[in-house]
């Protein structure tokens, strides 16, 4: 059954552009781990002022092998600053998937 993981991510306002260029300049570290099916970074626009990178792996085992491995210290990507307040893990099993018709 395929797991999702939420990092639900508070940013300050002035620091949105310089967490999206950082993250989006890592992006590609993560893409070969086994079991990794995808993510999408989702910017808040209303309702919430985090943002939520959500993964999607084949299990929890996938996910927590990239997390204790080197791959993962790579994607923490560039030192100094943070720009980030607050981060915290949501996790999900997938019990619904639907997809368009072809």
């Amino acid at each position: 059954m395929a797991v999702v993981k939420i990092n639900a991510v508070k940013v300050p306002d002035h620091a949105h552009a310089e967490f999206e260029r950082r993250f989006g300049n890592r992006a590609g570290t993560i893409d070969t781990s086994p079991g990794f099916r995808g993510f999408e970074m989702l910017r808040p626009v209303a309702g919430d002022d985090r943002y939520f990178i959500v993964t999607r792996w084949d299990d929890d085992e996938s996910y927590e092998a990239w997390r204790d491995s080197t791959a993962r210290a790579a994607h923490k990507g560039e030192q100094g600053k943070p720009v980030f307040s607050e981060a915290n893990v949501l996790e999900f099993e997938v019990v619904l998937d639907v997809k368009p018709k072809q």
